[in-house]
Formats: C-alpha cells, structure tokens, sequence
C-alpha cells in the first residue's frame, strides 16, 4: 500500500529532476529517499522512475501513476485546510479554477463581493483555455472548485449557474448593423472573414460548431488568443466577432446584435467530493452575483 509520504517522494524527484535535489527539498538524506521509492515501486509492482547519467524521468508505469500521486496529495492538503477552517485555526484558502473567459467576464464582481463579505479568506485562482482541460484539471484534483460549462457525464457534484449568452460584433458602419429587431442570422455572415480565436481556446470550438449549424465553415481573418479583444476588433472592422455578453466594454463603439438563433451555454460551479462549508459559501456568492441568465 503506498503512503502519503512515497507519493510526496515521487512526485518530488520528478518535479526537481534529481534525487539529490528532491532530499535537499524535502529536508531527508539521499539514501532515506531512494528506500521509500523503492519501497513505493514494490508495492506498485514495477520501476517507476528511470536514472539517467544526468536526470531522472519517469517509466511509463511512472507516468501512468503520476496523475494520481498528485490528486491524493492535493485531496490530502485540501482536507487538512478544511479541517483546519473548520476548527477556526486559519483563515482560509480556496482555490477556484476555470476558463480564461470567464474569470474576464463573470468572476470580477463575483471576487468583488466576496472581498467585501469574507476578507479574511484568500482566492487562488487557475484559469485554462478550454473546458475540457478544465475538466481534466479539476478531476486531477487541481482545485477545490470549478465554474465552467457544464461538465458532461461528471461523478461529482454539480450546481447550474445559468446561461451565458453570445453576440455579434459589426463595425458600427456595418451593412448589416441595422438588422431588424437587433437579430442577425449566422449565415448572413457566411461570406466574411471573421474575427477568430486561437486554436484550443474553447470559444474557437464554440464558433466553429455554431456556424457549421448554419451550413458553412468561418474564416479567420485574424486569431486572438484574448477573449477581451475580439469585441475591440471586430470593431475596427477586422471582421465580425461571436462574443459572449459579459466581456462587451460598455463604451464599445460597435454594432452588437443577437445571433439567430440565439448561442448560449449553461454553467455550473462543480466539486469532485462533497464541498465543504467555505466552497458552498463560494458558490452561494457565484450564484448570486455572476450576472448569467436563468
């Protein structure tokens, strides 16, 4: 059975490249280290780490068993802060992850208002460019919480937020800036060149889908990696932009429509255990100041 204490080992001459200087951190001789590794490896059934002339790396059986050393390790520091929040003994952490999207447009007055109401609690905040490797993060135990889409077939818990909505940016002198009603089907856009976002940034998969729904594939005229952006540059007439609600500047000097038919996506606020008292308070507050739609 492996303990803790291995797990921290291992993981720690990964992390440092050496087993001198993973003793050196861990404040243990050499020879001390080197037993509960091989100690760890026979209770694992094989080699997990490869010495090199001049480094360490893993085996495949090391790798394999990485991911999971260090969700034990960050479950095992996440209960001992919950146990010490409980008994009063701290002031408190919470670590949050989600999507560059959202920690832009939905957070601030989220983190805002949970200043004002619990300054003593500290946010550590982890952002990631697509929902899946959000996704990913937080099944490896990268965070105590996370606000995203909504994650599909998650063995968790799970609370829906609400549903953020998209819009089109046009220069204001657009053509097509005074569409009826302020709607504007996807396909009268289907000939330009749009203002894009990088590959792997999950509003670049959000937009592809969406007008592949209506029958054709967008060019890019210009990628930004910055969700912020693609309003200011659609704008300055790059071309036309699909934006979620919440990151339009309010001084935007731009025609902002409403696709047809409408493009939203459902958030949620997830947790890979039961959340304790301070993660539902967090959740509370995100629930009451995100701004989303119901």
């Amino acid at each position: 059975m492996a303990t803790l204490r291995q797990l921290e080992y291992l993981v720690t001459v990964v992390d440092t490249g050496s087993f001198t200087r993973a003793a050196e951190q861990l404040h243990v001789t050499q020879p001390a280290l080197s037993h509960q590794v091989r100690a760890l490896e026979s209770a694992l059934g094989g080699p997990l780490l490869e010495r090199l002339p001049r480094a360490v790396r893993p085996t495949p059986l090391g790798r394999a068993v990485l991911p999971h050393a260090r969700a034990v390790l960050a479950d095992a520091r996440r209960l001992h802060a919950a146990a010490r929040r409980t008994a009063g003994l701290e002031d408190g952490e919470l670590e949050v992850a989600t999507i560059h999207s959202i920690a832009l447009g939905i957070l601030p007055p989220v983190l805002r208002a949970w200043r004002r109401e619990h300054p003593e609690v500290r946010i550590r905040l982890r952002e990631y460019p697509h929902a899946e490797q959000l996704r990913a993060a937080m099944a490896a135990g990268g965070a105590d919480l996370a606000v995203g889409p909504v994650p599909a077939d998650w063995d968790g818990p799970v609370r829906e937020l609400g549903i953020e909505e998209f819009a089109l940016v046009l220069p204001a002198d657009d053509p097509l800036a005074g569409s009826p009603g302020g709607t504007l089907p996807l396909a009268a856009l289907a000939d330009r060149d749009w203002v894009h976002y990088a590959p792997g940034h999950g509003l670049a998969e959000l937009l592809d889908q969406a007008c592949a729904r209506a029958g054709f594939h967008p060019r890019a005229a210009v990628r930004t990696e910055q969700t912020s952006a693609a309003p200011m540059l659609a704008a300055a007439g790059l071309g036309p932009a699909l934006v979620p609600t919440t990151v339009l500047p309010p001084t935007l000097d731009a025609a902002v429509l409403r696709p047809h038919p409408p493009i939203h996506r459902p958030f949620a606020a997830y947790t890979r255990t039961r959340p304790d008292r301070l993660t539902t308070t967090f959740t509370n507050t995100l629930a009451t100041h995100t701004g989303l739609s119901r």
